[in-house]
């Protein structure tokens, strides 16, 4: 049964995506954000599916942490999940992600017209250069900006290195941070094709004021809140 579901969402994600994609590209002659608040209805939209049909619920900790200005939000990356789920909860935002992802066809092109900050991860200093120049851009436009500090999808139970760039972004812009944990590796896994029926709880915590804290710092107090909050959730 649980093959049946995920092969049945695995179908309907290969017939929605296409067609909403197409839609999506008839967005192109408005603003920024008018694009993005079309265009993450398809997050909208899979989630329930997601639920309605592999039986994966949701709950939302630290609600009243939502950020009423830009930010930068550093979030735990295990699975796809988060990937709908931010959309969802978050105010507009845009994601830093590898710029081969939006050679995708239908679903790269719609995400491309979301603003994304699509950077070379083999251009070290380039993309570290792109990733502030672009970030501050989009912070000034009413973005938050979304970065997986650790740069890559990180098994459950398991800890990658976390990178500094959102933290210089967010030093260099002297906005706040908000760290997000969740625990959505436990049922849909990394690159993982079974989805497996529970709860999903994705944790939001408090604002990092960066004024007068150096990258390391704020990178430091992210990684800690992150992991110990990702510990509490397994209990």
């Amino acid at each position: 049964m649980l093959l049946i579901r995920s092969l049945v969402f695995l179908l309907l994600q290969i017939i929605i995506t296409p067609v909403f994609s197409a839609l999506a590209l008839l967005s192109f002659p408005f603003g920024r954000l008018t694009r993005y608040r079309f265009i993450s209805l398809w997050a909208k939209m899979m989630l329930p599916i997601l639920h309605a049909v592999c039986g994966i619920r949701h709950e939302v900790k630290g609600i009243e942490n939502l950020p009423k200005q830009p930010c930068v939000i550093l979030c735990k990356h295990q699975s796809a999940w988060e990937t709908l789920a931010l959309q969802v909860v978050f105010p507009p935002q845009v994601w830093v992600l590898k710029r081969e992802l939006l050679w995708i066809p239908f679903f790269g092109w719609a995400l491309a017209l979301t603003s994304p900050i699509a950077i070379k991860r083999s251009d070290g200093t380039g993309a570290m250069k792109q990733l502030l120049r672009q970030g501050k851009e989009r912070l000034a436009q009413g973005f938050c900006v979304v970065i997986f500090p650790e740069g890559t999808r990180i098994p459950f139970g398991q800890r990658g290195k976390y990178k500094i760039g959102g933290a210089l972004l967010a030093a260099s812009s002297g906005v706040p941070v908000i760290p997000v944990a969740h625990n959505a590796g436990r049922l849909w896994g990394r690159n993982a094709f079974s989805k497996h029926p529970g709860l999903i709880t994705m944790s939001i915590g408090a604002p990092i004021e960066t004024r007068g804290l150096k990258a390391e710092q704020i990178n430091a107090r992210v990684e800690a809140w992150i992991e110990q909050e990702i510990q509490n959730l397994e209990h």
